[in-house]
Parts: C-alpha cells; structure tokens; sequence
C-alpha cells in the first residue's frame, strides 16, 4: 500500500456540541485547547456550539471563546 502523501490526508473539522454540558473546569477547558491545538496543527479546526451560560462563565474569562470559535447552535459552526 502506498503511504499516503499530507494532500491526500483529511483535514480535521470538529464540532463540540456543548449543549448538554451543564459544568466545565479547567480540565474541561484544557481538554479543548489541546483538541484545538491538534486540529490546527493538523490543518483543520475545532469549534464549539451551544455552550450554556454556567459553561461561558467558564470559558469567557480566560478567553477560550475567542480562541476557539463558539457558536450558538450547532448548525452556526457547521456553516461557519
């Protein structure tokens, strides 16, 4: 089998749906910069859709949601 060149290879596109997630901590926040970091360094992306208020309060301070994309709904980051 030939290996495969980088151009054949997909780029990563994620979607986190973050709708029914009702509390993150840091090491929910940590799971998704390195999520981030990996698609990106893969040439691809990572976005988060749905995050509710108590997840905001979260993430907003440390300004994860200007790093990583977050939509409101899952079809905003689909089209995005």
């Amino acid at each position: 089998m030939p290996r495969r060149r980088p151009a054949d290879i997909a780029r990563p596109r994620i979607v986190v749906d973050l709708s029914r997630v009702t509390f993150m901590d840091s090491s929910g926040m940590n799971i998704l910069i390195a999520a981030h970091q990996a698609a990106s360094s893969a040439q691809g992306w990572l976005r988060m859709a749905g995050a509710r208020e108590s997840v905001l309060r979260v993430l907003q301070p440390v300004g994860v949601d200007q790093v990583i994309g977050c939509h409101p709904t899952l079809e905003q980051a689909l089209t995005a």
